[in-house]
C-alpha cells in the first residue's frame, strides 16, 4: 500500500527493481508531448497518405490513351478545384506502367490518375461528344462536384498563427528570463536574495576570517545578538538595526559576511546592490519590499547587501539631474523599510562598500546603520595570521619564515596576500620544485608590485647606461637622508611598464612630519637629478617620478597646511561634496599661490638632490657601474660603497613592506 501511495504522488509510473536493486526511474508526462502528437497525427494524414496516390496525366492523354481503349470506369471532375480525377477499370490497371512503379494493383480502387481540365463548360460539352463517337467511352461514368479538404483548411488558417505564438512566447521567455527570474515578468518584483539557512551547508566560519580582531569582535556580537537576545534586552537596550562594513578593497568585508551566515543559525539572506535594479521602472522599490517581506516571516534573520553605494549614492548628486532616477526610488523604499513606521524585529542589516563618503546620510544615521565598522588594511600581526590561513594548502620548504614574509608586505589587503600565496606556488611549480621556497615568495611580491621581469626587452647601450644612473640617483640620495625609506634592492632589469625599478622597505607610520615627506620627495627627485649631472640633459624616464612628487608637493599645499603662504588651511574635502561642485574653494588669487608654493617646494627639493649627487658623486658612480655589472644589487652593496647610515632606524612596532617605486623609461624617446 505505502508503494502504490507513492506512485500516485509521484504522477508517474514506477518500475519494479531490474536484477542489482536498482530502480528505474518514473516517467514523468509531460503536456508538450499532446501538441507534438497531435502535429504528427495532422501531417501523416496529409502527405503520408499512401491509399489515394495518382499520377499526374493530361486531358489530351486521357482522350486518346484511356477513353479510346475504354479503359476508364469513371471520371469525377471536382469543380472548384480545376481538377478532374481518372478510375480505371480493374482489370486495365496492370496494363499501364506507371501504375506498376508506385505499386498500384487491381484492388487499388484510385483515382489512378489526374489532369488539369479546361474550364468545366467546354469540358463537359467536348466529353459528351466522345462518349457519343466512340462506343468504348459510352459507359464511362461521369461526376461533377465541389471538394472541400476540411483538415487541410483548418491546418492552412492556424498554422501561421501558430507559427507567430509559438515565435512570440520563445522570445518572451528569453527576455523575461534574466529580468523576472524564474516564472517570467511577473515575478520581476520579487527578490533575487540567495537564502542560506539551517538547510544550506557554509563552509567558512570565524575560524576562517583571520586577522581585523576588533572588527571581527563586532560582527560576532551581532550573531550573539541574534542566538540569545535576552542577554543584551534584559537591561532595556535595543538590538542594533544594521552595520555597514567599510574599508579598501580586498581586505575581507564579504568574507566576513560568508562567516556570519556559517556562524548564525538563524536565515541569511545575500544580495548585491546592483540586484535591485532592472530595467523596469519601479522594480528596485518592489524587490526591497519583497526581501523585507520574507525576511520578517523569517525573523530573527540577518539581511547583507554587498556594495551598498550601487543604490545608497547621496540623493540629488545623480549625473541625471530633473529625472525620475531608478536608484532614488529605490533608496526611498530602503529607507522607509529600514526605520519607517513598522518594526522590524529580529531583523539586522548587514552591508558592505568601499565608499562610504559617497552614501547618503540618511541612510548612515542612527536608527538604521547603528555601527560603522572599518575594516582597515591588515598590521603586522594581522598579516602574520593571513599568512597562516592561505598557506595551509601549500606544501613549504623549510626556509619559510611566516614573520619575514609579513615584514615584508605592509600595505597588502588580505586578497594580496592570498594573491601572493599562489603565484609563489606557481612560480615554483614552473620551477619544477617539490616545495614551496622562501625565494619563491619574494619573487611573487617583486612580480605582483613591480610586474614581470622582461629580460629579452632590446634596450641600447646608451639608454642600459641613462637608467643605470637614473636608479642609482634615487639609491644614493635614499641612502644619504635620514627620513628616506630603506632600501632593499634596485634593478635595471625591465619588469612591466618599468625598465628600471627601486625597492625600499616604507615605515608604516600613523603620522608623517613634514621633514619625511620632504626627504621622500627629494629621495623621488634623485633619479632626474641623476641624469642632469651626469649627462648633461634629461629624459623622459622621470616622468612616473614628477608625477609622484607633484601630487605630494599639492598635498602638502593645500590638504595638510604645510606651506608658510598658505598657512594652516586644508581645500580637501573628506565628504566628497566637493566632486560635484562647480567652483574651487578658493580665489584665483590662491590658487596661483598654491601653484608657486607647490613649484617651490619642488625645486627645493631638486636642488637638494642634486647637491648630494654633487658631494658624492664618485659613490653615485660606483654604484651605477655596479649596477651595469651585475643589474640587480642589494642594500649591502651600498653599505660597502657609501658606508653605513648615521641614523638609528625607528622603533619598528609594524614590519616594513617592500614597496617598488617605478621610474618608467618609454620605449620611444
Amino acid at each position: 500500500m505505502a508503494e502504490n501511495k507513492e506512485n500516485k504522488k509521484d504522477g508517474g509510473f514506477n518500475f519494479p527493481p531490474v536484477s542489482g536493486g536498482k530502480t528505474m526511474k518514473p516517467l514523468k508526462f509531460n503536456g508538450y508531448w499532446l501538441y507534438i502528437l497531435l502535429a504528427a497525427f495532422i501531417i501523416g494524414y496529409q502527405f503520408l497518405d499512401t491509399q489515394s496516390n495518382p499520377v499526374r496525366t493530361t486531358w489530351q492523354e486521357a482522350k486518346t490513351k484511356m477513353l479510346e481503349k475504354g479503359d476508364v470506369d469513371e471520371i469525377s471532375v471536382i469543380k472548384n478545384k480545376g481538377q478532374a480525377n481518372i478510375y480505371l477499370k480493374a482489370d486495365r490497371i496492370e496494363n499501364y506502367s506507371q501504375l506498376k512503379a508506385k505499386g498500384f494493383k487491381r484492388s487499388s480502387k484510385g483515382p489512378h490518375f489526374f489532369f488539369t481540365t479546361p474550364p468545366v463548360e467546354s469540358f463537359s460539352d467536348e466529353l459528351k461528344n466522345i462518349q457519343e463517337s466512340i462506343p468504348e467511352a459510352a459507359d464511362t461514368k461521369v461526376d461533377y462536384t465541389d471538394e472541400y479538404d476540411g483538415w487541410g483548411n483548418i491546418v492552412s488558417f492556424l498554422f501561421p498563427i501558430a507559427l507567430l505564438v509559438f515565435i512570440w512566447m520563445f522570445f518572451f521567455r528569453r527576455m523575461t528570463k534574466g529580468a523576472g527570474g524564474p516564472g517570467g515578468v511577473f515575478n520581476v518584483g520579487k527578490s533575487q536574495a540567495k537564502l542560506f539557512d539551517k538547510d544550506t551547508h557554509i563552509k567558512i566560519t570565524f575560524k576562517d576570517v583571520a586577522g581585523l580582531a576588533e572588527a571581527k569582535q563586532e560582527v560576532e556580537e551581532i550573531v550573539s545578538f541574534l542566538k540569545s537576545p535576552d542577554k543584551y534586552t534584559k537591561l532595556g537596550g535595543k538590538i542594533p538595526k544594521g552595520a555597514l562594513l567599510v574599508g579598501p578593497p580586498g581586505t575581507g568585508k564579504t568574507l566576513m559576511a560568508k562567516a556570519m551566515a556559517g556562524e548564525a543559525n538563524v536565515p541569511f539572506f545575500s544580495m548585491s546592490g546592483s540586484d535591485f535594479v532592472e530595467m523596469f521602472v519601479g522594480v528596485g522599490a518592489s524587490r526591497v519590499r519583497d526581501l523585507f517581506k520574507q525576511a520578517k516571516e523569517k525573523a530573527p534573520c540577518i539581511i547583507f547587501i554587498d556594495e551598498i553605494d550601487a543604490i545608497g549614492r547621496a540623493r540629488g548628486k545623480n549625473p541625471n539631474m530633473g529625472s525620475n532616477d531608478e536608484r532614488e526610488n529605490t533608496l526611498n523604499q530602503l529607507l522607509t523599510e529600514m526605520d519607517g513606521f513598522e518594526t522590524n524585529s529580529g531583523v539586522i542589516i548587514l552591508a558592505a562598500t568601499n565608499r562610504a563618503d559617497i552614501l547618503d546620510s540618511a541612510l548612515l544615521r542612527a536608527g538604521r546603520f547603528d555601527r560603522q565598522i572599518y575594516v582597515d588594511l591588515p598590521e603586522l600581526k594581522d598579516r602574520e595570521e593571513i599568512f597562516k590561513v592561505h598557506l595551509k594548502p601549500l606544501k613549504l620548504a623549510e626556509d619559510v619564515d611566516i614573520p619575514f614574509l609579513a615584514k615584508q608586505t605592509p600595505g597588502f589587503s588580505g586578497a594580496d596576500i592570498a594573491n601572493v600565496a599562489n603565484e609563489a606556488a606557481l612560480i615554483a611549480a614552473r620551477k619544477d620544485k617539490n616545495e614551496v621556497e622562501k625565494q619563491d615568495f619574494l619573487d611573487a611580491i617583486d612580480r605582483i608590485v613591480g610586474g614581470l621581469e622582461n629580460r629579452s626587452k632590446v634596450i641600447k647601450v646608451g639608454e642600459k647606461k641613462a637608467i643605470a644612473y637614473h636608479e642609482a640617483g634615487h639609491a644614493t640620495v635614499s641612502w644619504l637622508l635620514e627620513h628616506a625609506h630603506p632600501l632593499l634592492k634596485v634593478t635595471i632589469v625591465p619588469r612591466g611598464k618599468a625598465l628600471g625599478a627601486a625597492w625600499y622597505l616604507p615605515q608604516e607610520r600613523q603620522i608623517t612630519t613634514k621633514e619625511q615627506l620632504l626627504d621622500q620627495m627629494c629621495s623621488v627627485l634623485g633619479g632626474r637629478a641623476a641624469e642632469e649631472l651626469t649627462f648633461g640633459q634629461i629624459s623622459t624616464g622621470a616622468q612616473n617620478d614628477l608625477e609622484k612628487a607633484t601630487k605630494q608637493a599639492y598635498a602638502m599645499v593645500s590638504i595638510f597646511g604645510m606651506s608658510e603662504k598658505i598657512g594652516n588651511l586644508s581645500y580637501y574635502d573628506s565628504t566628497g561634496q566637493s566632486d560635484f561642485s562647480f567652483t574651487k574653494p578658493y580665489s584665483e588669487k590662491t590658487a596661483e599661490l598654491i601653484d608657486s608654493e607647490v613649484k617651490a617646494l619642488v625645486e627645493n627639493s631638486y636642488s637638494r638632490a642634486k647637491e648630494l649627487l654633487k658631494t658624492h658623486q664618485e659613490q653615485h658612480k660606483q654604484v651605477a657601474e655596479l649596477l651595469l655589472e651585475r643589474e640587480v644589487i642589494f642594500s649591502d652593496d651600498l653599505e660597502r660603497i657609501l658606508g653605513k647610515r648615521p641614523w638609528k632606524e625607528e622603533e619598528e612596532t609594524e614590519p616594513q613592506e617592500a614597496e617598488e617605486n617605478q621610474t618608467e623609461q618609454p620605449e620611444e624617446q
